[in-house]
């Protein structure tokens, strides 16, 4: 791990985690990419046992926020998780391009580096304070941000469930 960086995890406590795309470039701007991250969201969810409280999933970078998993860390579950979205993501750009990935930040002939930055930001949430305010702010961002006027309308994300009442493209674990 590198210097400086502490991840307290085994407490029982939710996890608001921040993660970006390779410096920060918008790879997730199309709703085909989007739509295939909340889907193996899911999946990984299902497989590695940890409850999703809350997600939105941006151009450039995904807040999340979870419980520990059953088994492992909540950075095994983002290592798994941007793993095979990166790889699913790469082929399908790969199989529509003939030979060479093309993405914003290659330069002609360039191979693809990485599609996430290696490092993601994890702070601890033990006071239903503090899950409210990271709800909140993770619902906000797509309004901030100006890509959409109001929170209903950015659909990668978890705001349908706690306050449009309706159910999101990923099921939200109510944590009990």
């Amino acid at each position: 791990m590198p210097a400086g960086l502490k991840r307290y995890y085994g407490k029982g406590h939710l996890h608001f985690i921040t993660f970006s795309c390779y410096r920060r470039l918008p790879l997730l701007k199309a709703v085909r990419a989007r739509d295939l991250f909340v889907k193996e969201l899911a999946k990984v969810r299902d497989e590695l046992g940890f409850e999703l409280i809350g997600y939105v999933v941006m151009p450039e970078h995904v807040h999340l926020l979870v419980s520990e998993p059953r088994k492992g860390t909540p950075s095994a579950v983002l290592q798994k998780l941007k793993q095979r979205v990166a790889r699913k993501l790469r082929k399908r750009r790969r199989s529509t391009i003939t030979g060479q990935l093309s993405l914003p930040f290659a330069q002609p002939g360039e191979p693809l580096r990485a599609f996430w930055q290696a490092r993601f930001y994890d702070f601890n949430v033990y006071t239903a304070r503090k899950k409210k305010e990271k709800l909140n702010y993770m619902h906000a961002n797509p309004v901030i941000r100006r890509l959409v006027k109001h929170p209903k309308d950015w659909q990668w994300s978890s705001w349908s469930f706690y306050w449009g009442g309706e159910a999101g493209p990923v099921r939200i674990d109510v944590e009990g």
